[in-house]
C-alpha cells in the first residue's frame, strides 16, 4: 500500500519539474564554434551589448568589419571626426568675458592681449590692467560712437596709424602706464589725453600733434623721457603735467608769445615741471603771460 502511494505522488510531481533556463551570462558565451563566422558574430554581439548598456555607438565611433585573407579586421570609421577643443576665451562673446552696461564695456583685469570685438553701440571702453600690446585701426573701425577709451596698465608698445581716425566723437583717451615710445595721430575732439608713465621721447611727438586739438583741456605727459615741452600746445589747455621728464630748456614761445607782451594765457590753471633738470628761474620771460607760475625748481 505504501509503495502504491509513493508511486502516485511521483507521477503527480514529475510534470511540475522543469529544467532551469540558462543564465544571461551563460547565454552570452554560447556560440557555434564550428562556423566560419564565429569572429564576426562575437564582435557584433559584444558591440550590441555595449549599446544595450546605455552607451551610444556614435560616442565610441562607428566600427567596420573588413574581411581579408587571414580573417576579419576591425577598423574605426574615420569619417566621423571629433570636434577640436577650443582654447579658453576663443570667440567668447565680449559681454560674457567683460561686463556690458548701457553703452559701457568693462574689460578690466581679464588678461586679454587684444581689443575684444565691441558692441556697435559702445560709447565707453575700460580695458585697464590687461596684456594688450598693440592697438590697430580695425579695433574701432565699426564703433563710431566711442567717447572714452581707457587702456591704463597694459603693455602697449605700438599704435597703428589711423587707429583713432574714425572716432570723431572721442573725448577722452587714456594710455597711461604702458610702453609707448611715440604718440599716434589723435582725434580732433579730445578734451583729455593721458599718456603718463610711458617711455615717450620728444622725437616721438610730431610738431603738430596737439596743434588742432582745440577742445583739449587736460594733458598728462608726466613720467616719460621728454627733452623739451611739446610744441604748438592749444590755447584751450587748462592743466599741463610734464613733471619727471628730462626737460632741460624752455623758450619764450613755449607757453607765451615772445612778440606780444600784452598776450595773456588766462585758461591755464596748472603747469607742473618739477622733477626735470631745468631751472625755471633762468627763464623768467617764459611765464609772463601766465596767471600762475609753473610748479618746479627755480633755483
Amino acid at each position: 500500500m505504501k509503495t502504491l502511494q509513493s508511486t502516485l505522488l511521483l507521477f503527480l510531481f514529475v510534470p511540475l519539474i522543469k529544467p532551469a533556463p540558462p543564465s544571461q551570462q551563460d547565454s552570452r558565451i554560447i556560440y557555434d564554434y564550428g562556423t566560419d563566422n564565429f569572429e564576426e558574430s562575437l564582435l557584433s554581439r559584444d558591440y550590441e551589448d555595449k549599446s544595450l548598456d546605455g552607451k551610444s555607438i556614435k560616442e565610441k565611433g562607428t566600427m567596420i568589419i573588413i574581411p581579408d585573407e587571414k580573417g576579419f579586421q576591425l577598423q574605426k570609421d574615420e569619417s566621423i571626426k571629433p570636434l577640436s577643443p577650443k582654447k579658453e576665451n576663443d570667440e567668447m562673446p565680449t559681454c560674457l568675458l567683460c561686463v556690458c552696461l548701457s553703452g559701457s564695456v568693462y574689460c578690466e583685469e581679464v588678461d586679454i592681449d587684444a581689443v575684444p570685438p565691441l558692441p556697435k553701440e559702445s560709447a565707453y571702453l575700460y580695458a585697464r590692467f590687461n596684456k594688450i600690446k598693440k592697438l590697430t585701426a580695425k579695433d574701432f573701425a565699426d564703433i563710431p560712437n566711442l567717447r572714452r577709451l581707457d587702456f591704463t596698465g597694459n603693455l602697449i608698445e605700438d599704435i597703428e596709424d589711423g587707429t583713432f581716425s574714425k572716432l570723431s566723437l572721442l573725448e577722452e583717451l587714456t594710455l597711461a602706464e604702458n610702453q609707448l615710445l611715440k604718440l599716434p595721430v589723435l582725434p580732433p575732439k579730445l578734451t583729455l589725453f593721458n599718456a603718463k608713465y610711458n617711455k615717450i621721447k620728444s622725437r616721438g611727438i610730431k610738431a603738430n600733434t596737439f596743434k588742432k586739438l582745440n577742445n583739449l583741456s587736460f594733458l598728462y605727459l608726466d613720467h616719460n623721457a621728454l627733452e623739451f615741452v611739446p610744441l604748438n600746445l592749444p590755447e584751450s589747455l587748462r592743466v599741463i603735467h610734464l613733471q619727471f621728464n628730462n626737460i632741460t630748456s624752455i623758450t619764450d614761445d613755449t607757453f607765451c608769445k615772445a612778440n606780444d607782451t600784452s598776450y595773456i594765457r588766462d585758461r591755464i590753471e596748472e603747469i607742473r615741471l618739477e622733477g626735470n633738470p631745468i631751472i625755471l628761474g633762468k627763464h623768467p620771460n617764459s611765464f609772463i603771460c601766465l596767471k600762475r607760475l609753473p610748479v618746479g625748481s627755480y633755483i
